[in-house]
């Protein structure tokens, strides 16, 4: 499973959507990047993990966008720390 991250300005939380597919994934964050270029647009997002989650936001108000691929196993950490024990 591949997720989007969606860093919007003034908001502490990310909005994420993900997909089932790499290539699925990298064509969604093209597409949020085009956008980003461009002139404010609407952009309206589905999940392919929760077929029920839609999220729609102004593309302007994107400060990033991220894909990463999630493991099937949850650390409880975030990416990037080390942990070191003594």
């Amino acid at each position: 499973m591949f997720t989007i991250d969606l860093i919007l300005k003034y908001s502490p939380v990310p909005v994420s959507v993900q997909r089932k597919e790499e290539d699925d994934a990298r064509s969604l964050h093209q597409s949020i990047k085009d956008a980003m270029r461009g002139e404010p647009q609407l952009l309206e997002l589905t999940c392919e993990k929760q077929t029920d989650k839609q999220v729609a936001l102004m593309s302007d108000q994107i400060s990033a966008a991220i894909v990463s691929q999630k493991s099937a196993t949850a650390t409880g950490r975030p990416p990037g720390f080390l942990a070191i024990a003594e």
